[in-house]
């Protein structure tokens, strides 16, 4: 969200072809799915607030630094350091939630966090826009670094030290941590869902922008709208349906947002020359949704495994995603190609490719079932 926005100001500066740009989109993903990885063999052996500034301050400290590359290399190690470490904190944030919250009241807690990165993506987006338009592609990378040192200030005194997992880890060994996953048939399930559902998800996201743009007739600003309207439909839209999980059930929940959500994806990726009003309809409708069906999905998720090695579980599961999005990417660049009018075709089949994934989807969450103690 802060690289994307910026790609034709990065092209332009560093005068750098689409393949090259791709690598700097791509670095702090592949950064993350190392980082997860490792993570997975060692972050439930740490309290979760010790964790959170371990990865919080290099999150912060690589943020800055960005600002202040001077060569497209440089500016592409430092965006994989900053995934290292940024990777991790979402899935450490869905494992602390897991951690406070009981079961039947968990969705409600998930519909927070989403609620508050849909937040975050709708006022960072436009502002990072401003910022960079008015001061340069520096300036948003030094004021988010800036707000993270405070922010960093404020877990140090403000956040709780949450050690409740250390005492039924009891220092698992590696081999332990490996076995507990890999012989976990629930555990698995549960993995492959949260990547099927990303693949879903992600399947027609790269390429919104762009035909929004060339098919449809938006401006770059108008894309902002795009992820301002969603973003801020997402804030009040997310803590209702994580309500509405607690209430009626993940599944129920689930198949429902599930299939509402078939319904902007193919409006979305059949729409041609259409008022700005009327396709942005679509787009918000298809963060509302879209979102609804990854807030009970999560909410099942965490509950598939126990607190002793949900770090861990969750980190694995941050990793697979991020390799979801990279193949989401890759089949929809096999799949959409511009023709000789400058028009993306074949978007289209994108959208069923994200219906295939998102009903095998449903398949398995409701093979899913509560781990015990959880």
């Amino acid at each position: 969200m802060l690289i994307m926005p910026m790609g034709d100001i990065f092209i332009r500066e560093f005068g750098l072809s689409a393949l090259a740009y791709s690598y700097l989109v791509s670095s702090y993903a592949l950064g993350a799915v190392i980082s997860s990885i490792l993570a997975f063999l060692y972050l439930d052996r740490f309290d979760r607030k010790t964790a959170l500034l371990f990865l919080y301050s290099g999150f912060v400290l690589g943020t800055l630094m960005c600002g202040f590359a001077h060569t497209y290399e440089v500016l592409v190690g430092l965006r994989f350091v900053t995934g290292a470490f940024g990777g991790v904190i979402g899935a450490l944030a869905f494992a602390v939630a897991s951690d406070l919250y009981p079961f039947d009241e968990r969705g409600h807690a998930m519909g927070i966090l989403m609620g508050a990165f849909s937040a975050a993506s709708a006022l960072g987006v436009p502002f990072g826009l401003y910022l960079a338009a008015t001061y340069g592609w520096r300036m948003p990378f030094l004021v988010l670094g800036g707000l993270g040192i405070i922010l960093l200030g404020l877990i140090y005194w403000k956040f709780p030290s949450i050690t409740g997992h250390l005492v039924k880890r009891n220092e698992a060994s590696i081999g332990r941590t490996i076995s507990l996953l890999v012989t976990d048939s629930n555990q698995l399930n549960a993995l492959l869902l949260g990547m099927i559902l990303v693949l879903g998800h992600f399947m027609i996201i790269p390429f919104i922008s762009p035909y929004m743009i060339r098919n449809v007739g938006f401006s770059q600003m108008d894309v902002t709208k795009i992820f301002l309207l969603g973003g801020v439909a997402m804030v009040f839209s997310a803590p209702l349906v994580g309500r509405l999980t607690d209430r009626y059930g993940v599944m129920r929940v689930f198949t429902i947002a599930i299939f509402l959500s078939f319904i902007p994806t193919l409006a979305i990726t059949y729409m041609q020359a259409e008022p700005i009003w009327y396709a942005l309809i679509f787009t918000t409708l298809f963060f509302i949704f879209a979102s609804s069906r990854m807030i009970p999905a999560n909410t099942m998720i965490t509950a598939s495994v126990g607190k002793e090695n949900r770090g861990s579980f969750m980190s694995m599961k941050s990793a697979l995603q991020q390799l979801a999005i990279a193949f989401a990417a890759l089949i929809s660049g096999w799949v959409v190609y511009i023709g000789p009018d400058h028009l993306y075709h074949r978007y289209h089949f994108l959208a069923y490719i994200s219906i295939f994934f998102c009903l095998i989807s449903i398949w398995l969450c409701a093979r899913l079932r509560v781990a015990e103690g959880n």
